[in-house]
This record gives C-alpha cells, sequence and structure tokens, in this order.
C-alpha cells in the first residue's frame, strides 16, 4: 500500500515540478480509468432517474459524449503507455497496490456501452448504439473475467502482500463481472428470442453470482485490516467508498434481471426472479446506507487532518453511482416513493463528486502534475 499511497500523492496541492520532470504517459497508471467511469455513471444514473424533460436527455448524451472520449483517448494513452513504457507496465501490474486497478478499464468499456444504448443513440442513432454498447459489452465482460482470475492469480503467486495490507482496492477486479452482470440485462431484448436470450439472461446470473461470492471473501479482509490496524492512510481513505461499488452494482443488476425476465424465461423464473430483486435488493442497500455513513465519516476525519486531492477522490463516484441505480431499479419493483428520493439525493451527491473531482483532475493535468515523475521522498536521519 505505500507504493499505491506514494504514487496517489501526485495531486494538485503538490510542489510545482522542477525542470527535466516534463510530464509523460510513464506514469500514467490504470487507476486514471476511474475518472471514465465516474464520468460514465453520471449519465448512466441519470437515465435511470424518474425525471424525463427533454433537456436533461440532452445533458445525460453530452456526459456519456464525454466518458467516450476520455475512454478514446485514455486507450490510446495507455496503448502508447504499454508500448514506450513496458517496464513501468509491468512494474504496476505487479505491484499488489496498482494491480487491482486494472478492474478499472473493464468497467470504463462497459460503462460507456451501457451509456451508449441508454442515451448514446441520440447522437449516433439507434442502430450505431445498440452495435458499440454490444461491442463494449463483450471486450468489457472479456477484460472484467480476465481481470477477476488474473489479479489473484497473481496476488497469490507473484505479489508480495504484508500483513494488514488488504485494502478496499482489491474489490475492483471483482466487481467487474457484476457490473457486465447490471448492464448486460439491456441487451437481452435485442437478441432472438428463445435461446438466445434466455443464455444471456442466465449468463449475466452467473456472472451476478461469481462477483458476489468473491467479493464476500474479500470483503471481510477489508474490514479486518480496518479493525485490527487503524484507518487508512490520508490519501488512501476515498477508497473506502469502493465498498459501495459491489453492494449498488449487485442491486442494480437483480433489478435488471428482473426487468429483462419476462419474455425470456417463462413465468415461473420470471415472477421469482421479481421477488429475489426486493428480497435481496433491501438488504443490501440498508447496509450500503450504512457502510455510507461510516466511509463519510471516516472521509470526514480525513479532511480535518489535512487530506489534500489526489486520483483517489474519483472513487466516491462510480460506487455512489452504482447506488443510484441500485434505489431507481428498487423503486421501480416497489412501487415506493422512498426509493425515488433516495436515488435523487444520491444523484446530486453523485454530480458534486464528479464535478469537484473532474475540475480538480482538470487542473492537475494543466498544469503538468499528475503525470509528473514521483518526487523522491527527503532523506530521515
Amino acid at each position: 500500500m505505500t507504493v499505491l499511497a506514494h504514487a496517489c500523492s501526485q495531486a494538485t496541492d503538490a510542489p510545482e515540478r522542477t525542470a527535466g520532470t516534463a510530464p509523460s504517459v510513464r506514469h500514467l497508471g490504470p487507476n486514471w480509468y476511474a475518472a471514465v467511469m465516474g464520468t460514465a455513471i453520471v449519465a448512466n444514473a441519470g437515465a435511470a432517474l424518474p425525471l424525463h424533460a427533454p433537456w436533461l436527455r440532452g445533458v445525460y448524451a453530452l456526459v456519456w459524449a464525454l466518458s467516450a472520449l476520455m475512454l478514446v483517448t485514455l486507450l490510446a494513452a495507455r496503448t502508447v503507455h504499454w508500448t514506450r513504457h513496458g517496464d513501468q507496465a509491468r512494474r504496476q501490474l505487479l505491484d499488489p497496490a496498482v494491480a487491482p486497478f486494472y478492474g478499472c478499464l473493464a468497467m470504463a468499456l462497459l460503462a460507456v456501452g451501457a451509456g451508449t444504448l441508454a442515451v448514446g443513440g441520440d447522437v449516433i442513432g439507434r442502430p450505431g448504439a445498440l452495435a458499440a454498447a454490444g461491442t463494449l459489452w463483450i471486450l468489457g465482460t472479456l477484460v472484467g473475467l480476465a481481470a477477476a482470475a488474473g489479479i489473484p492469480y497473481l496476488m497469490v503467486t507473484r505479489h508480495r502482500i504484508e500483513a494488514g495490507g488488504a485494502a478496499p482496492a482489491w474489490l475492483l477486479p471483482l466487481v467487474a463481472p457484476m457490473v457486465s452482470a447490471a448492464t448486460g440485462p439491456a441487451l437481452v431484448a435485442e437478441l432472438p428470442a428463445g435461446q438466445w436470450q434466455a443464455a444471456l439472461l442466465f449468463a449475466c446470473y452467473a456472472l451476478f453470482g461469481m462477483s458476489l461470492l468473491a467479493t464476500l471473501l474479500v470483503l471481510p479482509l477489508v474490514l479486518s485490516r480496518l479493525f485490527h490496524h487503524g484507518p487508512l492512510p490520508l490519501v488512501l481513505t476515498p477508497t473506502l467508498f469502493l465498498v459501495l461499488g459491489p453492494l449498488g452494482q449487485s442491486t442494480t443488476a437483480v433489478n435488471n434481471l428482473a426487468d429483462a425476465a419476462p419474455g425470456a424465461v417463462g413465468a415461473p423464473y420470471a415472477h421469482a426472479m421479481s421477488a429475489f430483486a426486493v428480497l435481496y435488493g433491501v438488504p443490501v442497500t440498508g447496509f450500503a446506507l450504512l457502510w455510507l455513513a461510516i466511509a463519510t465519516a471516516m472521509v470526514v476525519r480525513a479532511f480535518r487532518r489535512g487530506m489534500g486531492f489526489a486520483m483517489t477522490w474519483w472513487a466516491f463516484t462510480f460506487p455512489l453511482g452504482t447506488c443510484v441505480t441500485g434505489a431507481a431499479g428498487l423503486a421501480r419493483h416497489t412501487g415506493l416513493a422512498a426509493f425515488d428520493g433516495l436515488a435523487l439525493v444520491l444523484y446530486a451527491a453523485l454530480v458534486t463528486a464528479v464535478a469537484v473531482a473532474g475540475t480538480r483532475t482538470a487542473l492537475g493535468l494543466a498544469r503538468g502534475r499528475l503525470l509528473a515523475p514521483p518526487q523522491p521522498r527527503p532523506a530521515t536521519g
């Protein structure tokens, strides 16, 4: 975790870079995909809200277009990173504090793909949006499966993890299949009726189970680390919000799967899936609100102790967005206005978090600080 804390300390609050330390993609890590995820979820969550003003769809489409542009730019930059700085890329992959962020690549692809289908059709047309969304879902799912299996494999065989080194970021590669499970149901109705629709629906349930059970194994390790070793370093405190990701995304997944079930599977299964969406989603949302309160208190504590901006602030965004879509899904299936209200309150917090993180990131890039080489720590005697 020490390496990650050092990397994340390259923030807009850092000292001015000196000569010979020009920004370079050499120091561009996979954690930057979190900015794409956080931006895309603003459009995706907004489209799920019970607000249908025409101008709002235009705003969501604009945000989606921005997230798509960010994704293309970042994919190009990361390709250059691997091509020209392969040694650094391999070092990141073998770093137990950085490697879990490779799960963000899958989720960025999936988030932009979901937005393409939800609001992107207003810009590029329905056929183009469907083709792009399907392609991004397949690519994102494959990358997510590779990360969900590959990163834990590296953690066991190659990484050297210190006692008490468990971190919320460990959840990132594991939650990627859950994002596939939550975004795949929108494609079910686009497939031929019968075997194709049922196969995709049940595949999404398998992805849901894969991610959920893996999360249930890792989350206790994170809690144990907090209880036995105390708060995270200040710069990593925002990553506590990552725990909301599998909670909100799994609630979103079961509700979206229930929406897609009628017509894809028989009535008994469809009714059971609808009931499961509520019986699972409501308790998990309750725990998510409890964790949100704990994480918020820890963040307030960190601010009081001088926590400055770092790229870890993007951890406030996507996980919060999944809670918005989860609450919106429960509102559809329960008819309770309280869930609509919860979704709107969380969405306001999401927009605020993205606006702050996005502004600080843009300023950091403009001033050449976020991509500058890490400054050596002063020697201590």
